[in-house]
């Protein structure tokens, strides 16, 4: 960068002088300013809802971004090798119940509450049973969570029937998005 006073080139140590206190004029204008504004507000215009209407998160907030996570099985001696039958990860109300814990662990071992979940993408197969994806289910498996005693808040959500998930035994599979304050 090359600084001119009037039509001439300014030495090497007033370009550098300039450089400095122009930087340092940015950082201190612009620093204070995100890090006031480090927030997330939840935006729901019907408190009975169960999910909210948006998210909105400000500058220098922290942010995880979970991939999507899969059910478990119910029987806890099982590994996945061992998953034979949709029965092995329980139906849809289970499976998400199953998922959204994964979550709270993954989000308490960073740090985060499920009250800083701001917005889940569900992926929903078809029941086998009811040939269709069990929306009541998920939203069962989701009340669980949200809105409760403990976790009063909800958060913005997505939810789309796919073909099939990552096995033949999975019904849901949950992408989750966090935000809390610095």
């Amino acid at each position: 960068m090359r600084f001119l006073i009037g039509s001439r080139p300014a030495s090497s140590a007033l370009a550098r002088a300039a450089r400095t206190a122009l930087c340092a004029s940015l950082a201190a204008t612009l620093l204070p300013a995100a890090a006031a504004q480090a927030q997330v507000t939840k935006i729901q215009t019907n408190p009975q809802a169960l999910i909210l209407d948006a998210a909105d998160v400000k500058a220098g907030t922290d942010m995880i971004f979970l991939s999507g996570q899969l059910a478990s099985p119910v029987d806890t001696a099982k590994t996945f090798a061992d998953v034979k039958s949709v029965e092995d990860l329980g139906d849809t109300r289970t499976q998400t119940i199953s998922v959204l814990t994964k979550i709270k662990g993954i989000l308490e071992s960073r740090g985060y509450t499920m009250a800083d979940l701001i917005k889940l993408t569900l992926f929903v197969a078809a029941d086998p049973k009811l040939g269709h994806m069990d929306f009541a289910g998920a939203n069962e498996g989701f009340k669980q969570f949200f809105k409760t005693a403990e976790n009063p808040t909800t958060v913005a959500r997505s939810t789309f029937q796919v073909a099939a998930l990552a096995g033949p035994y999975f019904l849901i599979e949950i992408e989750a998005t966090a935000a809390k304050k610095k």
